[in-house]
């Protein structure tokens, strides 16, 4: 079994929708971006093209994380995922850098510390962030998604790193992940790329499809079809 995604590029409306789910659905503090984008624009005035490019983990099949880690923190499940075991991960850092695709990331301080802080943004106008942690019953932020804590911490601590699961969660539940429900023009498509008859699969037969980074030789499993193209003539 061999787990991926197709992204359809000329579906997608770079609306961010993915991103925003994701970080929610992961409680992931600022800075930390387990889905992201790259904006490209290209050429003069008046002739002017946008490109919007979503980002994720690769799931590669010969991932260059899982090789470095000196303490099989990161690792391939039966599904293909490249997953993280937190509670081995020393804050190395070595994943993150032998990434080709840089979606690692680094709690250089306590996931969302800002939270603790008993001061008001605007005096006597906003409740503190301590204050609405009081109020909510929460330990971290006022809203906390307790089911990413079914496969891996729900909050990951300071001098570890982190990463895209695939939702690996809610796969165990017959779901898909976050960034694909929430995609309001089904852009993102999730299969078994070793199994012919799936819309992958299927995607790939007919569109072909483009890997970043190939060079890399880590067999990525996520794949680009169509193109993105936004082409403004004034």
């Amino acid at each position: 079994m061999r787990l991926g995604m197709v992204i359809d590029l000329q579906k997608c409306v770079g609306c961010g929708g993915c991103d925003l789910a994701c970080k929610t659905e992961n409680n992931t503090p600022d800075g930390v971006k387990w889905s992201n984008h790259i904006n490209v624009t290209e050429g003069r005035f008046p002739d002017v093209k946008y490109s919007y490019v979503p980002t994720l983990c690769n799931h590669c099949s010969d991932a260059a994380c899982v090789k470095v880690c000196p303490t099989g923190a990161m690792y391939k499940d039966e599904r293909g995922l490249t997953l993280q075991d937190n509670d081995k991960c020393i804050g190395c850092m070595k994943c993150q850098r032998a990434c080709p695709y840089g979606v690692i990331s680094y709690n250089r301080q306590v996931p969302h510390r800002e939270w603790q802080d008993d001061s008001e943004l605007v005096a006597k106008g906003t409740a503190s962030p301590h204050l609405l942690l009081k109020q909510t019953g929460s330990k971290s932020t006022p809203y906390v998604n307790p089911e990413r804590g079914d496969t891996y911490p729900e909050t990951r601590p300071r001098r570890t790193t982190e990463k895209c699961t695939l939702c690996d969660h809610r796969l165990d539940h017959g779901l898909q992940p976050a960034c694909v429900s929430a995609c309001p023009s089904g852009a993102r498509v999730v299969g078994d790329f070793d199994d012919p008859s799936s819309e992958v699969s299927r995607l790939i037969s007919m569109h072909g499809g483009k890997q970043m980074n190939v060079e890399a030789g880590t067999k990525p499993n996520v794949y680009y079809i169509r193109s993105f193209n936004v082409k403004t003539i004034y």
